[in-house]
């Protein structure tokens, strides 16, 4: 599976669920991906959930929707504070209104939530925010990965493989 030339986007802050970060980063770098990352700040450091550290390349106001192909949302309790900023809420939003694919695994459902993208959309995520889905206007359902139009939703870091097979198999049909 070759993507030279295709970009992605994941959103960063302290707390992310380190594997939902660093495995779609280094899978999709592996099928050819340049894959940037989009914090406050540009260098800025951030840990994840048991300390490993990633650093932004730049900051959500520098990222742009048209620059890129795919969106990555980690999950962790980072989507929490992710979704506060408007400008994660503004790329979330165009990059679903162009049709571009859209990754969000466990907590990472709170950023498309509050994006306000998933209205009538089949999902899953970590059991826990099931009720802020569904109350979005989700439907939910206990699944490994679901695929729902250009949004790859998974559970949690068990799901891992199965995330990401369905997110590169979305990328290479399009």
């Amino acid at each position: 599976m070759n993507l030279t030339g295709r970009k992605a986007l994941s959103f960063i802050h302290d707390d992310f669920e380190d594997l939902e970060y660093w495995y779609p980063v280094y899978r999709l770098r592996e099928a050819g991906m340049v894959v940037e990352t989009a914090g406050e700040g540009a260098g800025r450091i951030y840990h994840g959930k048991y300390g490993v550290p990633a650093a932004a390349d730049l900051s959500f106001d520098q990222a742009r929707s048209d620059d890129y192909d795919v969106l990555l949302v980690p999950g962790g309790w980072a989507p929490d504070k992710l979704r506060r900023f408007p400008a994660v809420l503004e790329i979330t939003r165009a990059m679903n209104n162009s049709g571009k694919i859209i990754g969000q695994i466990c907590h990472a459902g709170w950023v498309l939530i509050s994006a306000g993208i998933l209205d009538g959309k089949r999902v899953t995520s970590t059991p826990g925010i099931r009720d802020d889905m569904v109350n979005a206007g989700a439907t939910w359902v206990d699944e490994a990965v679901v695929v729902d139009g250009n949004l790859v939703s998974s559970r949690r870091p068990p799901d891992l493989p199965a995330y990401l097979a369905a997110l590169l198999d979305t990328l290479t049909a399009r």
